[in-house]
């Protein structure tokens, strides 16, 4: 089993386009729909994006001398990671207009980080009638102290800095390996950035964005993808090999999940892993990275549900991540939630029973949930899976589950995979 590219990396990579004119080829990319999404954005303000008719995990992306920097709301609305599209706008423009962002809805996630940033470059951003818009004659180097390592902030921040006159430093900065890949592909482009993969950012910037040039890139792998992978292995018990998952991504999951009685080898192609029996119960909390991730949660309950024992699950990020829980409640979990934590009591069998995706890894996690139950698990709202997945049912079967994605209309809320 092989992960694609990461998603949280390849929508800001598509993004990163915006900043230079010129013919991108982005490699290892995930046929899913916030791809098209981004796709379809990048297209209203003036660019060319298609798939390569040889490979079917490139894009090419050619971004002409002249963009319009306006992200209209309603391509916007429909997923989060297109407000990275203002720092870009905003260096190679001077100006940019985004509707505020929709996607995933489990708790607020403000724009407030992105704002403050920028003002601090010099920008002066408004938010107005539904829209982020910004704009600055010459966006000027400073210092800038996030008060959380917002990665979305971090990246916006980035982009806008290599345009910035001077020295920029981003303090507090996001460490996920999805922001180290930015970094990456920046430096193709002829950006100086130094500390990719600490809290510290340092971006020698140019007084404009002129300098740089389009460039070629592959796509990190997913790590939340290959997570998902070691979750049903952990609700289904087996052996598997994650072609493409790095262990030093993943190292504090690998960690609980080799706590919990999974066996992980990692190696230079991925990483095999074995749960020969029924999984023991951890507690674990979400952080920044390098902690365990907010995307992690779902499945690490989906695997408590049917673990030995009790575990308890504290959601550090983001509050209204819980939603799936009464999802799995309607399966049989025995969970308790309070705040921001959840006490998990595993039973030996989940029931199946119809149940709904809230997002996209809630979906994922019900289907892994599934893998446990006696009888059939409908996942209905499975349009979200689509959103990260290129095809999450066909993966699962070929690995021996018992699944399949329904064509749509076919029974009420099921959606074909992406």
């Amino acid at each position: 089993m092989a992960v694609a590219g990461a998603k949280n990396s390849v929508l800001k990579l598509m993004a990163a386009t915006l900043l230079a004119e010129g013919a991108y080829r982005l490699g290892n990319v995930p046929r899913i729909v916030d791809v098209d999404l981004m796709a379809e954005l990048l297209r209203a303000v003036g660019c060319t994006v298609e798939w390569d008719p040889f490979d079917a995990a490139a894009l090419h992306i050619d971004v002409p001398a002249e963009i319009t920097p306006v992200a209209p709301y309603d391509i916007v609305e429909r997923f989060r990671a297109s407000v990275v599209v203002l720092g870009p706008m905003l260096a190679r423009c001077g100006e940019a207009t985004v509707a505020l962002p929709g996607g995933d809805d489990f708790g607020p996630r403000p724009v407030d980080m992105h704002v403050r940033g920028l003002t601090e470059l010099g920008a002066r951003v408004d938010v107005v009638h539904g829209n982020i818009e910004a704009s600055a004659a010459e966006l000027l180097a400073g210092r800038v102290v996030l008060e959380f390592p917002s990665v979305g902030a971090t990246e916006n921040l980035l982009m806008a800095a290599v345009a910035a006159k001077g020295t920029t430093v981003i303090d507090n900065a996001a460490r996920e390996p999805e922001i180290y890949d930015l970094c990456q592909f920046l430096g193709r482009m002829g950006a100086d950035i130094s500390g990719a993969g600490s809290s510290t950012l340092v971006v020698e910037g140019a007084g404009t964005a002129r300098y740089l040039r389009s460039a070629d890139h592959t796509v990190v792998g997913d790590r939340i993808v290959a997570a998902t992978y070691l979750a049903a292995l952990g609700v289904a018990s087996g052996e598997v090999f994650v072609a493409g998952a790095r262990h030093e991504h993943m190292e504090l999951l690998c960690a609980k999940l080799a706590e919990m009685g999974m066996i992980i080898t990692p190696d230079a192609d991925g990483l095999r892993a074995i749960a020969p029996r029924r999984l023991d119960s951890v507690d674990c909390s979400t952080l920044p990275y390098p902690g365990v991730a907010t995307d992690y949660k779902p499945f690490l309950v989906a695997m408590l549900a049917t673990a030995s024992g009790v575990g308890i699950v504290t959601e550090n990020l983001f509050p209204g991540r819980f939603r799936y829980v009464d999802e799995l409640r309607r399966m049989g979990a025995d969970i308790r939630t309070d705040a921001h934590h959840a006490v998990v009591r595993g039973v030996e069998r989940l029931s199946g029973a119809p149940v709904r995706a809230h997002d996209i890894r809630a979906g994922a996690a019900l289907a892994v949930a599934g893998l446990g139950a006696d009888g059939p698990t409908i996942v209905t709202d499975a349009h979200h899976v689509a959103r990260g997945y290129e095809d999450l049912a066909g993966d699962l079967a070929s690995l021996g589950a018992n699944i399949r994605a329904e064509q749509a209309g076919s029974r009420r809320g099921a959606s074909p995979p992406a």
